[in-house]
């Protein structure tokens, strides 16, 4: 067991998930044996399907049962497990600076992503961090000990939310530098289009990757309850706007819901695992349902 020293991990969650894993939605290629279906057949006890038998092949496969009955040989494959490679994409830009009851997202990012990274590292999984911010970029390739994963831990306790949004390019970076199937983690309130979005996720996609998202919003957000003139300042660098909210909220609300409409769109045409979250909600209780969601279904 790993001594936790680092105040955004909470024993408790840690306990409270521990009877959960992390699955991949899709084969993974790893470098060792692990709890992730891969692509390669292999001589596990989960059976795939049979096919004819080639010369070359190891007799020792064969199915007489299937010989018995058919009088033709077949071979008896199997789905091999590995191990995957987690990679958490974390969005350092100024606008994670923004704050509920003095959590701010990047300190709900931060949590959501240590969790995953602690609870990954147990499973035998590599994890790797990618920092993506134009004031604070980092990138960490994912590998398997208890000494990199306190490099990924101590990285994530340093992070600072300042500039513009980087997620577009260190997504294509991503995409490219990762050179075999993994596990995308994206943590992100992703104040960027939606069409950029889609072309990162459709990057990521067409590299194989396992694309999940956390979209990380706070309450006032997504409903402008002002009631009274306010400076609006834009946290990553932009003029600061004075308005009246009172005024400009029937237009605030429609150009939310359309963006909203629009990335709901991106998502269901890339098919990435999304997760909208209000950072007022218990991190764990959105970590526990993320963690079902990807918890294979027995076969029958």
């Amino acid at each position: 067991m790993l001594q936790l020293k680092r105040d955004y991990l909470d024993q408790k969650v840690l306990e409270r998930l521990s009877t959960l894993q992390l699955h991949a939605r899709l084969p993974m290629i790893g470098s060792v044996s692990g709890k992730h279906r891969s692509p390669i057949r292999g001589s596990s006890l989960e059976f795939a399907e049979y096919r004819k038998y080639v010369p070359g092949d190891d007799p020792r496969r064969l199915d007489w049962r299937a010989y018995a009955r058919n009088d033709r040989y077949y071979i008896k494959e199997f789905e091999a497990d590995t191990n995957l490679r987690m990679c958490l994409v974390v969005d350092t830009s100024g606008s994670m600076d923004f704050a509920y009851n003095g959590m701010s997202k990047l300190d709900y990012a931060r949590r959501i992503a240590g969790t995953l990274a602690y609870i990954a590292a147990q499973q035998g999984d590599a994890v790797g961090l990618y920092c993506a911010g134009t004031g604070f970029h980092k990138e960490i390739s994912p590998k398997r000990s208890a000494t990199h994963l306190s490099v990924v831990l101590d990285e994530l306790g340093v992070m600072e939310a300042s500039g513009e949004t980087g997620l577009a390019d260190v997504l294509h970076e991503t995409a490219e530098r990762v050179p075999q199937r993994a596990l995308i983690i994206i943590i992100s309130d992703l104040f960027i289009e939606p069409e950029i979005v889609r072309n990162c996720l459709e990057h990521l996609r067409f590299r194989k990757h396992d694309v999940a998202v956390f979209h990380l919003l706070e309450q006032s957000e997504l409903e402008l309850e002002f009631d009274r003139p306010m400076r609006f300042v834009d946290m990553e660098g932009g003029e600061p706007v004075l308005a009246d909210p009172t005024i400009i909220g029937p237009q605030y609300q429609r150009a939310l819901e359309m963006y909203l409409e629009s990335m709901n769109t991106v998502i269901h045409d890339t098919e990435v695992d999304y997760h909208r979250v209000r950072i007022n909600e218990s991190y764990d209780d959105v970590l526990a349902r993320f963690l079902l969601g990807r918890t294979p279904k027995r076969r029958r």
